[in-house]
């Protein structure tokens, strides 16, 4: 196998052709394939809102190291429902989607770990039961007139960790020139994410220096980039959000972290997580230190990016922080933590937040998917208030 990853990586300009993606490709219908013009990715960070992520659905899989191209376990009968809900997700339907666009959010961000259903051949082929199914939800958000942001999530942890760098490059341009070119006729409000929280790393029991770190992100995105302007159609001029290095603020934010070049202009935006996550685990959530040091992030998040007109995706933000409230706190409760962050990060700044939620039976989470609603009225109110719809 071994001996197959490194003559697929050699030769990767070879792996994909017409014949492989033909059974692949669709063609949306007219109102979700328009893409404006003058459109860039300021325009879509002013639309895009508060949104959620659809959190241990896509993404779900249970690794395997015996299958070195997907790096996942067969679940159940290998059908594209059976990955979707093994880790606790129901079965995602037009329901659920319509309710978070009634909700008010003007974003939906759905993790995909593509390894799923993937063969064992070195050939990095996306399953195609798995992409359609993908691109049926897509559809569904797209319908209600919310955004799209569709990423490669925990399977860049499991290339990363487990392959050389070279052959990592080679399947990440793989992976993402087949999903690129299945979604290529669909229009502005469909977006792709390179990554999730991976860049940054480096193979399991590998060492290398910050610099080597940092030239294998930036690497990363500029591979992601470049797959999907290869692709031509909308994804000439759809807008990318390049992943930051472990997605982590001050990392993202340093000169060791480079954006990737473009072959068009203001395109691009970069992604973070958790403007206040040192707080969060310091369980020091709604003191005025908290406070203090959200903004503080959000200012390098300014300086570094918006400031140069390169929008700020927080692809994930918390949305409740029971258990990790500060004893001294000047904010109130979780739901008006939420609530202030949200306004912090999106009013006073310009961010797109976006709230990580998965699928907690006993409607605990931040949005119910069996009822198809926020339960709580107060984070309720807050979608309606800062949300893109």
């Amino acid at each position: 196998m071994a001996k197959s990853l490194k003559f697929f990586s050699i030769l990767t300009a070879f792996a994909l052709t017409l014949s492989l993606l033909s059974g692949c490709v669709s063609k949306p219908s007219g109102e979700i394939t328009e893409m404006r013009e003058g459109f860039t990715a300021k325009t879509a960070a002013d639309e895009m809102g508060i949104g959620i992520n659809l959190g241990n659905t896509f993404d779900s899989h249970y690794s395997s190291e015996d299958n070195l191209c997907a790096f996942s376990q067969v679940v159940g009968e290998g059908k594209p429902s059976d990955y979707e809900t093994c880790w606790g997700a129901v079965v995602t339907t037009r329901e659920m989607i319509d309710g978070m666009s009634e909700a008010g959010f003007g974003t939906v961000r759905v993790p995909v770990y593509w390894g799923n259903g993937m063969e064992n051949d070195g050939s990095f082929t996306v399953n195609k039961a798995y992409i359609e199914r993908v691109e049926e939800v897509v559809r569904w958000v797209l319908k209600d007139g919310m955004y799209c942001v569709v990423n490669m999530h925990h399977y860049d942890e499991r290339l990363i960790t487990h392959l050389p760098r070279e052959e990592v490059v080679a399947a990440v341009k793989t992976v993402w020139t087949q999903v690129a070119e299945h979604f290529k006729d669909y229009g502005d409000h469909l977006i792709f994410e390179g990554f999730n929280e991976y860049l940054g790393a480096v193979k399991e029991g590998e060492q290398a220096t910050d610099q080597e770190k940092f030239d294998y992100c930036n690497e990363l995105n500029q591979t992601f980039v470049d797959a999907v302007r290869s692709t031509g159609g909308n994804n000439a001029e759809r807008v990318l959000i390049a992943s930051g290095y472990n997605t982590n603020i001050d990392k993202t934010t340093s000169p060791g972290f480079i954006m990737p070049t473009d072959s068009v202009k203001d395109r691009l935006m970069v992604s973070v997580h958790y403007i206040d996550n040192n707080m969060y685990w310091s369980k020091q959530i709604g003191s005025e230190t908290w406070h203090q040091y959200a903004v503080s992030q959000c200012e390098l998040l300014k300086n570094r990016f918006t400031a140069e007109g390169i929008p700020v995706f927080v692809g994930e933000t918390t949305g409740g922080y029971v258990g990790n409230m500060a004893s001294d706190r000047v904010y109130g409760n979780s739901q008006e933590c939420v609530r202030e962050l949200v306004r912090l990060a999106n009013e006073d700044y310009g961010f797109i937040t976006v709230f990580w939620d998965t699928h907690n039976p006993d409607g605990s989470s931040f949005y119910d998917r069996n009822g198809c609603t926020i339960p709580d009225p107060i984070n309720a109110e807050t979608v309606r208030m800062y949300g893109g719809k």
